[in-house]
């Protein structure tokens, strides 16, 4: 990836971590979902990533309501690249799959390694949520067998630079083809700390990768973006833009805009990050382009 290739827009719509009492954007509905989603295409997103909610706002992972919310996404916005999340604690290997193989989603988040996971509150002199992040190798090449059976393209979530360094072993067993979809996560306590130097560290190692067994490099580059967490979002946008990398915004991320006001939609931080990259003279991928980019067939 350089400064010459289009920039990848996601947005991260819901989460399910944060609620409508921190943010009255934040879909509950498949309507809701379906509207947010509309709001961020027009605005330059080419995909959204979706962790799934019943009406009542609680996590879900349910085939059906699944099925609903991108349902209600495609009725809204016609072609857009869908993206599944399968990072959890708790939830069964099987159960994940089960709603991968349901309703097939071009991408899947996966998470690369195991960690502490948690918030910090400066205020608070204490943690806001702490908890062990399990993401073991057995369980990775379980997700990954299966995406691959599917044809799902996996995204790979890399909270630390340990978390890429994995990935090579991966590509040396013929478990993973080039191009590789990585989006480097920064901002939860227990990973990365989140600076521009530690996301140019991470961009430098994701280079390294080779492309298929045996270190060989003849393959499609691999395609990478930043996922920044919270208030040090804007600043990792920024230079994951001048790094020539992709990026991701939304309220499952961040709900502030850069002047600290609340975000009143997806759109609204969609917008944001559109306008960032067109300063830095590079524009939004199209769809059509998105899936180039990340070797969708």
């Amino acid at each position: 990836m350089g400064l010459d290739d289009p920039v990848v827009i996601t947005c991260s719509i819901s989460g399910v971590i944060a609620n409508r009492e921190q943010c009255p954007a934040i879909p509950y509905t498949p309507r809701e979902y379906g509207e947010e989603a509309k709001r961020a295409v027009d605005e330059g997103a080419s995909m959204i990533h979706i962790h799934a909610r019943k009406p009542d706002g609680t996590p879900s992972y349910e085939v059906e309501d699944f099925a609903a919310i991108t349902q209600a996404i495609r009725d809204a916005v016609g072609d857009v690249i869908v993206n599944y999340s399968t990072g959890t604690i708790g939830v069964p290997v099987s159960k994940r799959v089960e709603y991968l193989r349901a309703c097939r989603p071009e991408v899947a988040a996966l998470n690369m390694g195991s960690m502490n996971y948690a918030k910090y509150s400066r205020s608070r002199k204490d943690f806001v949520f702490k908890m062990v992040f399990a993401n073991p190798f057995d369980e990775i090449i379980e997700l990954l067998g299966a995406m691959n059976d599917l044809g799902i393209k996996p995204e790979h979530e890399c909270f630390d630079l340990g978390h890429i360094g994995s990935l090579t072993p991966l590509v040396d067993m013929g478990i993973l083809k080039a191009p590789l979809h990585i989006d480097c996560v920064m901002g939860v306590i227990g990973g990365v700390p989140p600076t521009p130097r530690n996301l140019a560290a991470m961009a430098d190692n994701i280079q390294a990768i080779p492309t298929g067994p045996d270190g060989d490099d003849s393959g499609a580059k691999h395609h990478w973006g930043v996922i920044g967490i919270s208030r040090d979002q804007w600043t990792l946008i920024a230079t994951a833009l001048t790094l020539g990398g992709s990026i991701r915004a939304g309220v499952e991320d961040n709900l502030y805009l850069p002047d600290g006001s609340m975000a009143r939609s997806n759109g609204d931080l969609i917008a944001q990050a559109r306008k960032m990259a067109e300063d830095v003279g590079r524009r939004p991928a199209t769809v059509a382009e998105a899936r180039g980019l990340l070797g969708i067939a």
